[in-house]
């Protein structure tokens, strides 16, 4: 099973209905542990870095050069700037 241990979280940054439960602490150890699916498999926590999972759509990995990454850039800023008008 997949745990998620961080010590020393701000309290403050909790989210409200959990915030109003510790009253007079300012910081605290957030364990978070994934429950099993109904299959029986574990479900996978997410990296930080998977949080950008989401964007798979536009990520490329296949880059060659510099300036073929700057003109991929300026190509959604084109179309971006053709969206806005």
């Amino acid at each position: 099973m997949n745990k998620i241990v961080l010590e020393h979280y701000p309290v403050s940054q909790l989210p409200y209905d959990l915030r109003e439960q510790i009253v007079g602490v300012e910081k605290v150890t957030l364990t978070i542990e994934a429950e099993e699916q109904a299959k029986g498999e574990p479900t996978q926590l997410k990296g930080v870095g998977d949080w950008y999972a989401k964007y798979k759509h536009v990520r490329r990995q296949n880059y060659k050069t510099t300036e073929e990454v700057n003109d991929w850039v300026r190509s959604l800023r084109d179309e971006w700037s053709h969206r806005e008008r």
